[in-house]
C-alpha cells in the first residue's frame, strides 16, 4: 500500500513504529530529491568485496554519506581516494535499517583540483607501464661537470639560486640559460623545444627548475609532452619542480629528482673546497708513493753498480785467454815441428848407418814425401789454430761492449761520467749529459722527458 509521505498525521495521537517513521522519511527524501549534485571532498572510503563503495562527503561546516554500487563504481573505483575533490549526482534518500541520511549515486567525476589529479594518475600509470619510470633508464650524475644547462624562466629567483649555489661552490662550471616559459598555455610546447635544443648543444647535465605554487600553475610539467621528452633527453637531467612537497610528472621521469631548484644546484656543484682537499690528500699519497719508488730504485741501482763489472775488466780477461790460447798454439806447433825432425834425424840415421846407394833415390823421393806430408800437416794444424784464434775474437767481440756501440748503441752518463743513466728519473730538462759512441763521445742537454705509454 503507497503511503503519501507528505500526508499530516492526524489530529488523534497516532504512533508510528521506527520503521514506519524511516520509511516515510525515506520517500520523502527520495521525492523532494530525485536526483540532486552536490560537490565535496571524499573521505572515509571504504571498497568491500562486493564491489560497492561508501564515503562521506564533506566541505567545511558538514558531511554525508554516499553509496555508489558496484555497476556505477566498476568506472571509477581504482581512482577515489581521501581528499579528491569530486562533484556527484543521485538522489536523497534514508538507509532505514539504521536511519542514517545518505545519498544513492548514480554518478562520480572530479571536480576542480581534483580532475587535475585524477588526469595525473591516469597519465603517472600509462607512463609507468610503457616504463618510464624504470630505474635502469636512469642515467647517472657526472661527477665532475664543467657544462651544464638551466631551463626555467629568465625572470623568477629559482635562476638566482641556482647561480648563487655554484658561484659558491664551483664557480669553474660554465652555466647556460636555456629560457622558457615554465606556466600558462604556451609552457608546455616551450619547455619541450627547450629540452630539445639543450639536449643536442651536449652539456654535461641539464636543470628543470621551477618555483612552487599550485597544482594548476605547475601543471605545464605535468603534460605528457614535456614527460616524455624528459624520458627521451639524453643529456642527464634534474629535475627541480616546486617545493619539496610538490610532486610532478618530470620528477618521475627525470634521472635525479631534487626536491627544490637550489638542491638540484648542490647535486651537480662539486664542493670546491672537498675536492681541494681531495687533491691535497692524493698529492700527498703520489709523494709518499712516488719517494718509495725512488728509495727502491737507488737501492736497485746501488745492487747494480755492485754487479756491474767495468768493461776493462772483460777485456783482460779476454786478452789474457787469447794470450793463452797463442801460447798453446806455439807450443803445440813446436811440438809437431819437433817430432817431425826427431822423425827426420832417426830416418837420417839409419841411411847413414846402412849406405843404401841402390835405395838411395826411393829413400829421396819417401823423404820428400814426408816433407810435403809434413809442411801440408803444419800448414793445416797452422789454418786450424788461426780459425779457432779468428772465432775467439769473433765470439770476444759480439760480447765487448765496443761492438755494441758500433751498431748504433751509446752509453749516457751524467756531465761528470760518475753515474751512469739507465731510466729517465735520472734526469731533468735542460740538463746536460755525456754520451759515449763508437767513436768518441758527445755532450748533449735533456730538451724533454717523454715516458713509455705502457708505464
Amino acid at each position: 500500500m503507497y503511503i503519501d509521505p507528505f500526508q499530516r498525521l492526524g489530529l488523534d495521537r497516532e504512533v508510528l513504529t521506527v520503521s514506519q517513521l524511516n520509511q516515510r522519511a525515506r520517500l520523502l527524501l527520495e521525492d523532494v530529491f530525485p536526483q540532486v549534485w552536490v560537490e565535496g571532498e571524499l573521505s572515509n572510503i571504504a571498497k568491500p568485496a562486493s564491489g560497492h563503495v561508501y564515503f562521506t562527503l564533506k566541505d567545511r561546516n558538514a558531511q554525508v554519506r554516499c553509496a555508489l554500487f558496484r555497476q556505477q563504481a566498476s568506472r571509477v573505483r581504482e581512482l577515489l581516494r581521501d581528499g579528491l575533490q569530486v562533484r556527484v549526482r543521485g538522489r536523497v534518500s534514508l538507509y532505514e535499517g539504521r536511519g542514517d541520511y545518505q545519498m544513492i549515486l548514480d554518478s562520480v567525476e572530479a571536480a576542480g583540483d581534483g580532475a587535475l589529479r585524477l588526469a595525473f594518475e591516469a597519465l603517472k600509470a600509462t607512463l609507468q607501464a610503457q616504463g618510464l619510470f624504470a630505474q635502469e633508464r636512469k642515467q647517472a650524475l657526472p661527477k665532475y661537470p664543467q657544462r651544464i644547462g638551466i631551463i626555467t624562466s629568465p625572470t623568477g629567483a629559482v635562476l638566482h639560486d641556482i647561480v648563487s649555489v655554484f658561484a659558491r661552490r664551483a664557480p669553474h662550471v660554465q652555466l647556460t640559460l636555456i629560457p622558457t616559459a615554465v606556466q600558462g598555455r604556451e609552457a608546455t610546447g616551450q619547455i619541450v623545444n627547450a629540452i630539445t635544443l639543450a639536449d643536442r648543444a651536449h652539456y654535461d647535465a641539464l636543470i628543470l627548475a621551477r618555483g612552487g605554487g599550485s597544482l594548476e600553475d605547475l601543471w605545464c610539467f605535468n603534460e605528457e609532452a614535456v614527460a616524455r621528452a624528459v624520458a627521451d633527453c639524453r643529456t642527464p637531467i634534474v629535475s627541480a619542480i616546486g617545493h619539496e612537497t610538490d610532486v610532478s610528472m618530470s620528477d618521475f621521469v627525470a634521472d635525479v629528482r631534487a626536491p627544490t631548484p637550489s638542491a638540484a644546484a648542490e647535486l651537480l656543484a662539486p664542493d670546491r673546497a672537498e675536492l681541494l682537499a681531495q687533491l691535497n690528500s692524493s698529492e700527498r699519497q703520489l709523494n709518499v708513493r712516488l719517494n718509495a719508488i725512488i728509495t727502491r730504485k737507488r737501492t736497485q741501482l746501488q745492487h747494480l753498480r755492485q754487479r756491474l763489472r767495468h768493461p776493462r775488466e772483460r777485456l783482460q780477461q779476454h786478452n789474457q785467454r787469447l794470450d793463452d790460447l797463442s801460447l798453446r798454439l806455439q807450443r803445440a806447433i813446436q811440438s809437431v815441428l819437433q817430432q817431425r825432425q826427431q822423425r827426420y834425424a832417426y830416418q837420417q840415421a839409419r841411411l847413414t848407418a846402412q849406405h843404401p846407394k841402390d835405395a838411395l833415390p826411393l829413400f829421396q823421393q819417401q823423404l820428400n814425401a814426408l816433407q810435403q806430408r809434413l809442411l801440408r800437416a803444419n800448414q793445416l794444424n797452422l789454418s786450424l789454430a788461426k780459425q779457432r784464434l779468428h772465432n775467439l775474437l769473433q765470439t770476444l767481440h759480439v760480447v765487448s761492449p765496443l761492438a755494441t756501440l758500433e751498431r748504433g748503441y751509446s752509453i749516457l752518463s751524467s756531465a761528470d761520467q760518475q753515474q751512469v743513466i739507465s731510466s729517465i728519473h735520472h734526469v731533468q730538462p735542460e740538463q746536460t749529459v755525456q754520451a759515449r759512441v763508437a767513436d768518441g763521445h758527445l755532450t748533449l742537454q735533456v730538451r724533454a722527458i717523454t715516458p713509455n705509454s705502457d708505464q
